[in-house]
This record gives C-alpha cells, structure tokens and sequence, in this order.
C-alpha cells in the first residue's frame, strides 16, 4: 500500500495524495515528541536472573516504583515480603496482595507491618526476624520507601519527635539495617545477597549539615538540649494543633545524602565482618537514582499538597508525562541492580543510574570520618527517641489501666446496690 503511494507521489506531484502537505507538516513534529519520550524515558534493563526461591524484602512495594519492582520480581518466582504501615488484615492491603498474585501468578507475596515513622514498630520487626532459628533466609533487601513532604506540611514531626523527611528516608533504613544486620551476614556462602538503596539527585544540591535534624525536636531550646519544663494538658493539646511553619531546609536532600553515606559505611561494616567458615561476605549494597517518575510521592510534592497546585498538575499534565517517568520505567535500574551477575562479585557500594554503573557526585559519599560522625549521631537519635516512647507507652498504659480499674470499681459498686432478688429487697425494706 505504501509503495503505489510513494510512486504516485513522485509521478503525478504531491497534490494528487490527499492530506500530503498536512502529513508532511505533522510528521517532523510527532518524530520529536517520540523522541523526547525515549529520551526522558530512560534506559530498560536487559538483565535476567533467576528469582525462584529468593527471598525479597521491599519497602515502600505497594505504589509507584516499589509496587512496579514487586510486579516484576514476582513475575520471575521470587518471594516477596512486603513492609507496609498497614497490618496484613488490613482491607486494601490483602485486596493488593491479592490482585497481585492473580497478576503474577506467584502466590509467595506476604506482608510485615513495619511503619518506617515508628522505631518501635521497627525494632519490633526486625527483632522478632533475627531472633528467628535456624537464621531466615534473606536474598535481596530493597530499600523504596521514602517521603518528599510538601512545601505546605514541610517540618512535620514523626510519632518520635523527629523531622519525618529524616525520619522515613534515612533513620528508618539505618534503623532496620542494624537490627537485621546479623542476619545478612550469616547468609551460607553461596547465596548472593544484595540490600538495594534508592536515592535522588537532590542529594547533589543538599547541605551536610546535622545541626539542621538535631535543632528541629519539638521541646528543644535550639541547642540541642530537651526542654524539661513540665506542660499542662492544655498547653500539650494546643501544640499538637498548632501548625507546622514550612522549612526552608532542604531535609529531603540531606536525608537522602545522609542515606548514600550510610550505605557506603554499611558496606565496610559488612565487610569487616569475619565468617567462621572463612568465606568473603556475599553481602553487597547497591545505590541506586531511579530518576524523576510520575509517582503519588511525586505527584504530592508537585502540587504542594493543594486542590489549587493539584489544578494546575492536571492543566500541565501533559509536559509532566513527556518528561517524567512512569513508575515501570524508574523500576528498571533498580530491576538492572536485582538482577545484573556482575553486581554479585566484589567489595560492593555500587552506583547505578539509569542502568549504567557510574560514580556518585558528593566526595562526602566516601568521606570515613562524616561516615563515623552520621553513625553516632543516628545512634544517639534513636536511643534518646526510643527512652522517650518507652516511657510515653508505659504511662498511656498506667494510665488505660487506671481507667479500667475505675470502671471495674464503678461497675462493682452498681452491682453491689442492686444485690439480691426483689424480696430480698422488700423485707430488707
């Protein structure tokens, strides 16, 4: 059909097809627009590898990159245990593991309430999986869960009392990693086992500077130090409805920048670890920068957390589908990390931006002595944040208990004056 077109063409004039002049006009633009999508759309991992019978934890699994990467791991046999907020009886979330076994066809999908805004609820996890014998398996751990808070709910706090950009990206991954660290190093020998961060180029522009995570506890006079005056409940119930001012911090930055430096220095740790059996670790750490994607994360963060910003993201859609990711494209370098064999031999602390290995933009990255200052600094956190929730559970408690008790006294006591049958009661009377 073409060809007697194209012949026409060059015989009789361009006139004598219909629509040339407009197709001819079109064309050049739609080649752009086509291009410009490949372009934006990244690079598709080429690599495959067996996933059947690996064990895989992922955090962050049920939207946007993480649901994309659980999809394809689960399509090639793995294993898949999800982290979620939600308990495992929680309706949506067994309605999605659900949907995704149907999808899949792989029905070792489970899921762990684990909420990356609790340190309890994470060292309760992690604790009950390490103290498990003979030791879990554990095959692949993927880090996806994070927070790009808007500008207007910038500075919330967590349940603890910390910056929750710091808290979700980093504390929690740095949290979880050194209660389960013991269980990734006495993996047998053979099994190659890889913990996957994701990260973001924010972490390029980002200031290393803790002093803006540990000024920022409410209760703190600026230094540091916890204010040990005493409020009344009135004065507790009017700060908690007071509204968090925005930050001109970049903590999202620092947290991921933070997190690269981690991972880095968890890797040494991992390392220096000597086997009884006098094998080389088999743990390595992977970071990898999936790019900008159309996730709900995202999405949250380009609208500000507004109907208005919202209006203008839906009016302007179409330039963010040409130039972000959809969620399966940003799954493909962290796929290419999973599944790359090159990845399995080495000292680890891989870079890997869209599909590529390459080399990370901060010297601090690597830098021993910020690697060491971060460390203790994220241990004193959580232990001072971990004291203080210990002892706020422990008076909600005494404090539960003591209403129960006075409702048991309560009931007793209405009981006790209407003893007896309606006689009884009459020939007392």
């Amino acid at each position: 059909m073409p060809i007697p077109i194209i012949i026409k063409g060059i015989t009789e004039g361009l006139s004598s097809i219909p629509h040339a002049y407009t197709v001819l006009k079109t064309a050049p633009w739609v080649l752009l627009l086509v291009a410009l999508k490949m372009y934006f759309g990244g690079a598709r991992n080429q690599s495959e590898r067996l996933m059947h019978s690996k064990v895989v934890m992922v955090t962050g699994g049920t939207s946007g990159i993480g649901a994309s990467v659980v999809h394809e791991l689960a399509l090639r046999g793995a294993q898949i245990i999800l982290l979620t907020r939600q308990p495992p009886s929680d309706g949506f979330l067994a309605e999605y593991i659900q949907d995704v076994r149907q999808r899949t066809g792989n029905q070792l999908i489970y899921a762990e309430q684990v909420d990356l805004s609790s340190l309890h609820s994470i060292r309760t996890f992690a604790t009950k999986w390490v103290d498990n014998a003979p030791p879990r398996r554990l095959d692949m751990l993927i880090l996806c869960g994070g927070l790009a808070a808007p500008s207007a709910a910038r500075g919330k706090h967590s349940p603890d009392g910390l910056d929750e950009e710091w808290q979700v990206n980093y504390l929690a991954n740095f949290h979880l990693l050194s209660i389960l660290s013991p269980a990734l190093r006495v993996q047998p020998p053979d099994r190659d086992v890889r913990i996957i961060f994701t990260t973001c180029s924010s972490y390029i522009g980002a200031k290393y500077d803790l002093k803006q995570i540990t000024d920022r506890r409410p209760g703190t006079n600026g230094k540091g130090n916890t204010n040990k005056k005493k409020k009344n409940e009135s004065a507790k119930k009017e700060e908690e409805n007071t509204p968090v001012l925005p930050s001109k911090a970049n903590i999202f930055g620092l947290s991921k920048l933070a997190l690269m430096i981690f991972a880095q220095s968890f890797q040494k740790h991992l390392n220096a670890y000597a086997r009884p059996d006098k094998f080389p670790p088999n743990a390595r750490i992977l970071v990898v920068n999936p790019g900008l994607c159309r996730t709900p994360g995202t999405r949250r963060w380009l609208t500000g957390g507004t109907l208005w910003g919202l209006l203008v993201y839906l009016l302007t859609w179409p330039l963010w589908w040409l130039v972000l990711k959809s969620p399966q494209q940003g799954a493909q370098s962290i796929l290419f990390a999973a599944m790359e064999a090159r990845f399995g031999r080495g000292a680890g602390g891989y870079m890997i931006k869209e599909c590529v290995e390459v080399d990370v933009a901060r010297t601090e990255v690597k830098d021993e002595k910020l690697a060491e200052e971060l460390w203790k600094v994220s241990e004193a956190q959580i232990t001072e944040a971990e004291k203080t929730a210990a002892l706020k559970r422990a008076a909600d408690k005494a404090a539960t208990k003591e209403k129960t008790d006075d409702k048991n006294q309560e009931s007793q006591g209405s009981k006790e004056q209407t003893a007896g049958s309606r006689r009884n009661r009459k020939k007392a009377a």
